[in-house]
């Protein structure tokens, strides 16, 4: 048989593309599901489901208890939420129960890599010019997803003789990928609207060069080692969404910036109302955080070094293969 490979937040959208690619290398795949969860990304006969309940440790310790994989990939957690505890509740609890099910039933892992993100640092190094966030910053998330992220990374931290490694992506998109499309499906309406009058400088990283990274640091990932990902470029939002303009063919685009104070206004309503309807807003106050931060650089030297990771896509060329994915899927 050959190595075996457990992979939480399998249906989502990053996950399930870790999923193909461990078939395409011949692992023998178990995918995390809830009763719940859509199988649509997982229709591959290869693929072991199995179903786990992250938020109850004692469960999931039984439902774990007859495994022994060889690599642990956590890619499960919540990126929106109606009340900021629930971040806490499903990216650290559920973290924790994972591992405290790993190690109580005696698993012999050879690593545990851990998708955390850029979040977790924060507007930091805000002032021009803007510089490279480095893995020896101080962390100061101001959104309630970069907080339960940091938090699952200083519980990790902690741990002794566990071999886990930490991936820090920045902005992931690709196909599949439903918050940077709500971005294309505007600009095919021809408006594009961005925020803040003080310059901005964005990075992003392709799902396939997340991908890659997993499994590079399941080779290579030193113990404790955390590394951050992006496509090694910087960009502004014109740059993203000229190229999203290009791909859908739309000739006539209206550009709308809108100060800071008028987004959290949106923002602010959007939260209300999520919580009125029961159903989370894409504009909350989260976004507003995120939409204000100016410097999302950050430093890939040690995952090229360390890893051998090389990001393959470019803006260009991934914009192309997702814009081209939203078509052929209905999506737009």
């Amino acid at each position: 048989m050959g190595k075996k490979i457990f992979i939480t937040g399998s249906t989502g959208f990053i996950g399930s593309f870790i999923v193909e690619e461990a078939l395409r290398q011949g692992y023998e795949v178990w995918a995390a599901v809830r009763k719940s969860s859509s199988l649509k990304y997982l229709s591959d006969e290869r693929i072991h489901l199995l179903e786990v309940n992250l938020s109850d440790g004692q469960i999931l310790k039984k439902q774990l208890a007859s495994f022994d994989f060889d690599y642990v990939v956590h890619a499960a957690g919540v990126t929106k939420c109606l009340n900021s505890n629930d971040f806490f509740v499903v990216n650290v609890e559920g973290t924790k129960n994972l591992v405290s099910a790993i190690c109580d039933n005696g698993m012999h892992i050879k690593k545990f890599v851990y998708i955390s993100s850029l979040s977790v640092f924060g507007p930091v190094r805000e002032k021009m010019p803007y510089t490279d966030i480095l893995d020896t910053d101080t962390p100061h998330p101001d959104t309630a997803y970069g907080k339960s992220k940091l938090e699952a990374e200083k519980y990790l931290s902690t741990l002794k003789d566990f071999p886990y490694v930490v991936l820090r992506p920045t902005g992931v998109y690709g196909p599949r990928e439903k918050d940077y499309f709500m971005m294309a499906k505007s600009i095919k309406e021809h408006v594009d609207f961005t925020v803040g009058y003080r310059p901005q400088v964005l990075t992003f990283v392709y799902v396939k060069d997340v991908v890659q990274a997993v499994f590079k640091a399941m080779e290579k990932g030193s113990t404790g080692a955390s590394y951050f990902l992006s496509d090694g470029s910087e960009y502004t939002s014109r740059s993203f969404s000229d190229l999203i303009k290009k791909e859908l063919g739309v000739s006539l685009l209206f550009r709308i910036k809108a100060p800071l104070w008028f987004l959290k206004i949106v923002t602010t309503a959007g939260e209300g109302i999520g919580h009125i309807t029961g159903k989370v807003s894409a504009l909350n106050n989260d976004k507003y955080n995120i939409m204000k931060q100016r410097n999302w650089r950050c430093d890939i030297t040690p995952a090229i070094k360390e890893l051998g990771y090389h990001p393959e896509y470019n803006l260009e060329r991934g914009v192309k293969e997702t814009i081209e994915w939203y078509k052929e899927n209905n999506w737009l």
